[in-house]
């Protein structure tokens, strides 16, 4: 039986793994999607110093990246979810996991992740077992970018950039009309191509006053998103992450 730690180049999974390995072997597995930003592979490289092992890569067989997938599919994302994430997170973990597996997962005791980890488990009953060390040790997402720090390794760019979550450039999933604004102020080309793209497939991706627009409809002097500023607090200490 092995233990998979399914590390996401985020902070949050980072931690997640450190704290699944002190109670016993682990395999640390991350699922490349080929859209990250280029800083991953240095953070990678950082972590599996910290973790002390190599990170398993895996990769889809079929598609390159998510603009490969959401050109060829003609789908960005609906009430079934992100195309780019069925074909380029899901069927390689699908692939790469066994029936006996016990799956770690970086979800944090963060009340929007609470929800998000309660639809994993319901949309994926065949998982044995789901283990989530940062929630059991009431761990924030403010608090996993200052044990990464602490760790003295440097956050991943997309964090300093203003980014919540160190996803792909750009992530279809967002809705939130100051994430594009965001995506727009610091990967104008990435913002432009998905602009294009979305009129083309007809996806508005983003909402204003609770009205369905396309994300170039943003107004130009819209916000972007807050940045998270890390945070360490008695939890920290708690979870004795080092």
């Amino acid at each position: 039986m092995r233990t998979l730690c399914w590390f996401s180049c985020g902070a949050a999974s980072a931690v997640a793994t450190k704290l699944a390995m002190r109670d016993g072997p682990v395999e640390i597995v991350y699922c490349d999607t080929g859209s990250e930003h280029p800083d991953n592979a240095r953070f990678l490289r950082d972590c599996e110093a910290w973790f002390g092992q190599a990170v398993t890569v895996i990769k889809s067989e079929k598609y390159t990246d998510t603009w490969d997938v959401w050109e060829r599919r003609r789908w960005l994302n609906g009430i079934d979810g992100a195309a780019c994430t069925g074909e380029l997170k899901k069927i390689p973990r699908f692939t790469y996991q066994r029936p006996t597996d016990h799956h770690v997962f970086g979800y944090t005791a963060d009340a929007a992740d609470a929800k998000r980890l309660a639809d994993f488990v319901e949309a994926f009953p065949e998982l044995v077992s789901v283990r989530t060390p940062l929630l059991e040790a009431g761990l924030t997402k403010a608090n996993v970018l200052a044990i990464v720090q602490g760790a003295g390794i440097r956050l991943p760019i997309m964090y300093g950039l203003g980014f919540q979550n160190n996803n792909c450039i750009p992530c279809p999933k967002a809705s939130s009309p100051d994430y594009w604004s965001l995506v727009r102020r610091e990967f104008p080309a990435e913002f432009d191509r998905m602009a294009a793209l979305s009129r083309e497939l007809g996806a508005r991706l983003t909402r204003i006053k609770d009205v369905r627009i396309f994300i170039d409809e943003i107004p130009a002097d819209w916000p972007t998103t807050n940045p998270i500023s890390p945070a360490c607090d008695f939890m920290c200490a708690f979870a004795g992450v080092e």
